[in-house]
């Protein structure tokens, strides 16, 4: 329910209270007992609620990991659809892009705050939420393609695949700040390389990709 001002009421504010206390209970348990090693129960009693409580929030247990991205997936579509007028998808994205490299998002993977560095390897090092992040960037694919559809009349096929290019080159950008970041190399460092890196691959993007058009 939302007050009459637009601000969350009440009911709402307490159930962002709890799935924020469940996160942080099921973060604070899997860094430092491993994920593998910490059940939904013992999150559920360290949050102080129910697991069937835990499970009307989190679905499954690797959820209370990934949704902490939830709001990353759409996040490239996002970014489509605000772009300004005569501005094409691709230079939208290319700016976001290097946008997040510089404030040192986490999603680029160029981020090296020990408690990121620590989440990160905990993913990288658990296949069951390596396999869920796949699931997300399959998501962040279709919305992605969904916008393209909406704001620059292409077709459906076209959207598709040019979804799946720039989500493929954003993911493998992000990967491979990420290994970098994760095996020592400062953030400050890698800058460089992350913005070169990024300038080559969305050059590549556009030539293959100039035919889509700009917004009206």
């Amino acid at each position: 329910m939302v007050a009459v001002d637009g601000k969350p009421g009440l009911r709402e504010r307490k159930k962002q209270r709890t799935h924020a206390a469940i996160s942080e209970a099921a973060i604070t348990l899997f860094l430092e007992h491993g994920f593998n090693q910490v059940s939904v129960a013992q999150v559920a009693e360290a949050a102080e609620v129910s697991k069937r409580t835990l499970f009307a929030y989190f679905p499954a247990k690797e959820d209370l990991v990934v949704h902490r991205l939830a709001d990353h997936e759409a996040e490239s579509a996002r970014v489509v659809r605000a772009r300004p007028p005569r501005t094409t998808p691709l230079t939208a994205l290319r700016e976001h892009f290097l946008k997040g490299l510089r404030e040192r998002d986490p999603i680029t993977g160029l981020n090296d705050h020990p408690h990121i560095l620590k989440l990160t390897r905990m993913i990288l090092d658990t296949p069951s939420l390596v396999a869920r992040m796949e699931r997300f960037k399959a998501g962040a694919e279709h919305e992605l393609a969904q916008a393209l559809r909406e704001t620059a009349d292409t077709p459906e096929l076209t959207a598709r695949l040019a979804a799946v290019q720039i989500v493929a080159v954003q993911w493998s950008l992000a990967q491979d700040n990420t290994r970098r970041v994760t095996y020592g190399e400062p953030a400050d460092d890698r800058y460089a390389g992350a913005v070169a890196d990024a300038e080559h691959a969305f050059a590549l993007l556009e030539n293959g990709l100039r035919h889509l058009p700009p917004r009206k």
